[in-house]
C-alpha cells in the first residue's frame, strides 16, 4: 500500500536559525502519526509546510502522488489543519467563522451568482458543534465575546465543515480544558475508522500513545526517532527526546507516583539546563564543559539508581505471584482434599457406629467444624489465586472476588466493568486484580464503610481506568503516602508500587460527599475494538 503522505528531506531555514533539518517520513490512509517534541523541536514548521502555509528550502512534499504547491493546493486535496493558536476573525459570528471559505450555498447558474444558503450552515454547524460537545447559546454569537478554549474549538469545527483526508493537528490540546482534550482524542479515534490520515503534533506523551499507530520524535528540528507505538515505550520516547544515551535512564516510577513528581520536574529542569549549556559550547571555556558533563554523570547516576529499584521490585512482584500461586495448589489439591475424605470418614463412622445421643452431636459438631476450615481454606485460596483467573480472567476472577468480599464482610459492593474489557497481559491482570484486592482490604481495615463501588473502564485503547470509591471516613488530614509505611500500613503503599510499575498514575483524595476515591489509570497494548466511555473521567 501506498502512502498517502511522503516527506522526503524536509528542511527549512529562518536566517541563521535552523528550524527543520532534514525531515523525512510516511503517513498512510487512516493512520494517526504522531510528531512529539518539546516547544523548540519544530513540530510547528513541519505543520505549516504540511499545510502550504510556508515553503520549504529544501525536500519535496507529495501528497496522493501530487506535489504541494500552497496552501490552495493543500486545501484542494483535502488537507485541513487544526493550529496551535487559531487566528479567527473577531467579527464574525460562530456559522460565519466555521464555513468561512467554504460556505455552502444556494443552487445557482454559475459560481459568481453563488448566494450562502444561511439556514442550511447554521444546520451544519449545529452538528458539527454537537459533535464536539460544543455548547453555545447562538450561532450568532461573535467571535470576539468566546474563550480561547471555545475558539480552539471553533477551529476544529473549521476542519470539519469540509470533506478532508488528512488532519494535521498542531498541537491542539494546548488550550484545551481535559474535557475537551478527551474530546478530541475520541474524535481522532473516529477519523482513523473512516480512513482519514492524522498527524497530531504534540509534547504530551501520554496523548501520543493514547491515540497514535507510529511516533516521530523530533529534537531540534530533527528527526531523531520513528517508533511503532505499540512497540515502544514512555521510557524510550522520552530518552529520545532528552538525547539520552541509555533508553532504560527514565525511570517509570518518575512519571507515575505522586511522590516522584518533583524529582521528575527537578530532572526535566536539570535537562533543560544541559541543553541550553550545549547550545552555547562553541563559546564557551572547558569549565562548562566540565560543568555539562558533571551534570550529565549526576543524572544518570540517578536514574540508574531508579532502575535498579524498579528491577528488584518487578522481580520481587513476580516471585511473591509464583509462591502464592504455588501455595494455592498446594492447599487445594492436598489440604482441602485431605480434609474432604477426613470429613467423608467421619460421616461414615456416624453411620456405622452406634453412639449417644451426646457422641452423635459431637461428631457432627466435628464434620461441621471440618467443612467450615475448608471453607475457610477455598478463601484463602481464592485470595492467593482466584480460580477463575487462569481459564476466565480479570473480569470473572474480579465478579467472584466481589462477590464472596461482600458476602463474607456485610458491605454492600457494586462492580462496574467495561463490556469490552478483554485480555490483557497476565502481568497486567495480575497487577490490577492485586489493586483491586488491596484497596477492597483498606476499606475492610480503615474506611468505616457500608457500601463501595469498584469501576474498571477503558479510557483509550491502551488505558484503563480503575475506580474504588467508598463512602466511609475518607483519609486523615494531612495524609502523606511516603509515611504509611513507618506506622506498619502498606496497603496503599503497595497500590502505588504496582502502579507505578506498570508506567501508570495514581491519585487518592477524599469525596466531597464523603469516602475516599481510589483512582489508577493503568496503560497497556491496545485493546481492539473498545467503546470509550465518553461519561467516565
Amino acid at each position: 500500500m501506498e502512502p498517502i503522505l511522503k516527506v522526503s528531506h524536509l528542511s527549512k531555514h529562518f536566517g541563521t536559525l535552523v528550524a527543520v533539518k532534514d525531515v523525512s517520513f510516511e503517513v498512510y490512509a487512516g493512520e494517526v502519526v504522531g510528531l512529539v517534541g518539546w516547544s523548540d523541536a519544530g513540530k510547528s514548521v513541519i505543520a505549516m509546510l504540511l499545510a502550504g502555509v510556508d515553503a520549504a528550502d529544501t525536500g519535496e512534499i507529495l501528497f496522493a502522488g501530487q506535489s504541494l504547491r500552497g496552501p490552495y493546493s493543500a486545501q484542494a486535496l483535502g488537507i485541513r489543519m487544526i493550529p496551535q493558536h487559531p487566528e479567527l476573525i473577531e467579527r464574525l459570528d460562530i456559522t460565519e467563522v466555521i464555513f468561512l471559505g467554504s460556505e455552502l450555498c444556494w443552487p445557482s447558474g454559475g459560481a459568481w451568482l453563488s448566494i450562502p444558503n444561511r439556514r442550511r450552515m447554521d444546520r451544519e454547524a449545529s452538528r458539527i458543534l454537537d459533535e464536539l460537545g460544543l455548547p453555545v447559546t447562538s450561532l450568532r454569537e461573535k467571535v470576539a465575546n468566546l474563550s480561547g478554549e471555545q475558539r480552539q474549538m471553533l477551529s476544529i469545527a473549521q476542519a470539519m465543515a469540509r470533506p478532508y483526508s488528512l488532519i494535521i493537528a498542531d498541537e491542539p490540546t494546548g488550550l484545551l480544558g481535559y474535557p475537551n482534550q478527551e474530546t478530541f482524542l475520541r474524535l481522532i479515534q473516529s477519523w482513523r475508522q473512516q480512513n482519514v490520515a492524522v498527524i497530531f503534533g504534540t509534547k504530551d506523551i501520554e496523548h501520543a500513545f493514547a491515540v497514535t499507530d507510529r511516533i516521530v520524535v523530533l529534537r531540534q528540528g530533527r528527526c531523531v526517532a520513528t517508533r511503532r507505538t505499540d512497540e515502544t515505550t514512555r521510557d524510550e520516547v522520552v530518552a529520545d527526546l532528552l538525547g539520552a544515551a541509555s533508553r532504560q535512564q527514565i525511570a517509570p516510577t518518575l512519571w507515575a507516583l505522586d511522590s516522584f513528581y518533583h524529582a521528575r520536574e527537578q530532572t526535566e529542569k536539570l535537562r533543560h539546563q544541559q541543553q541550553l549549556l550545549q547550545q552555547d559550547l562553541a563559546a564557551q571555556d572547558t569549565l562548562n564543559q566540565q560543568l555539562i558533563e558533571q551534570l550529565a554523570r549526576q543524572i544518570s547516576a540517578l536514574d540508574q539508581a531508579n532502575i535498579v529499584l524498579q528491577d528488584a521490585q518487578r522481580r520481587l512482584l513476580t516471585e511473591r505471584e509464583q509462591e502464592r500461586k504455588h501455595l494455592a495448589r498446594e492447599l487445594h489439591d492436598q489440604v482441602i482434599q485431605d480434609l474432604l475424605s477426613l470429613n467423608y470418614e467421619l460421616e461414615d463412622v456416624g453411620a456405622v457406629v452406634a453412639t449417644t445421643s451426646v457422641q452423635h452431636a459431637e461428631l457432627v459438631d466435628i464434620c461441621e467444624g471440618v467443612r467450615a476450615l475448608v471453607s475457610d481454606l477455598r478463601r484463602i485460596c481464592g485470595d492467593l489465586r482466584p480460580p477463575t483467573f487462569d481459564s476466565l480472567g480479570l473480569g470473572a476472577a474480579l465478579e467472584s472476588y466481589a462477590r464472596s468480599w461482600s458476602e463474607r464482610l456485610g458491605i454492600a459492593i457494586e462492580l462496574d466493568l467495561d463490556p469490552n474489557l478483554g485480555r490483557l497481559p497476565e502481568p497486567t491482570e495480575l497487577s490490577v486484580f492485586r489493586i483491586v484486592q488491596e484497596g477492597l482490604n483498606n476499606v475492610r481495615k480503615h474506611a468505616k464503610a457500608s457500601a463501595v463501588q469498584v469501576r474498571l473502564k477503558h479510557t483509550t485503547p491502551r488505558t484503563l481506568m480503575i475506580l474504588i470509591a467508598d463512602n466511609g471516613c475518607g483519609l486523615p488530614s494531612g495524609f502523606d503516602l511516603s509515611t504509611v509505611a513507618t506506622q506498619g500500613h502498606y496497603g496503599l503503599l503497595g497500590v502505588s508500587e504496582r502502579v507505578a510499575l506498570l508506567g501508570g498514575r495514581l491519585k487518592l483524595e477524599n469525596q466531597p460527599q464523603g469516602g475516599l476515591l481510589l483512582q489508577a489509570e493503568i496503560p497497556h497494548p491496545r485493546v481492539k475494538d473498545v467503546a470509550l466511555d465518553s461519561s467516565f473521567g
